[in-house]
């Protein structure tokens, strides 16, 4: 079974990432891995304090995900798999792509403004072959209607 693995994260563009994601596995009976990352900045070191918003950082994720979930579920029968992994971006994305070869095709929504495509689209896009699978990047601005005929 293909997998599909998409990030999720707090950008505008990730919604569009997550429809591809679903559309393309419901499409093609593969599955999809949402992927979330806490960056070590998020997490200040404290007696304490790390604990708590590393917890505070999971329940954001853990909500986010349930709207895209819910949605891939309804609209497009898929029931996604959610990862939440702490470290640097780039280095989890690359970490998790080694340790699941089922994945097959990593979807990025790519910022369109003039400061670039976003911070993990232009480390990747560096190093492709540091990536063990295809990748589809799809644009932020892209319209739910484009979007529901390349799929």
């Amino acid at each position: 079974m293909r997998k599909f693995l998409v990030i999720l994260d707090e950008s505008p563009e990730c919604r569009n990432a997550m429809r591809f994601a679903a559309m393309r596995a419901s499409r093609s009976q593969g599955e999809v891995v949402v992927l979330s990352i806490i960056a070590p900045d998020a997490i200040q070191h404290g007696i304490g304090v790390a604990e708590l918003m590393r917890q505070e950082a999971e329940d954001r994720i853990t909500s986010q995900y349930q709207i895209f979930a819910r949605w891939m579920r309804d609209t497009q029968g898929i029931d996604p798999e959610l990862v939440i992994r702490e470290g640097e971006p780039v280095a989890q994305l690359l970490a998790h792509l080694e340790g699941d070869k089922d994945i097959g095709v990593l979807v990025l929504g790519a910022a369109t403004g003039k400061a670039g495509p976003g911070p993990i689209v232009t480390r990747l896009l560096r190093d492709l072959g540091a990536l063990s699978c295809a990748i589809t990047l799809i644009p932020g601005d892209m319209s739910r209607e484009r979007l529901e005929a390349i799929s």
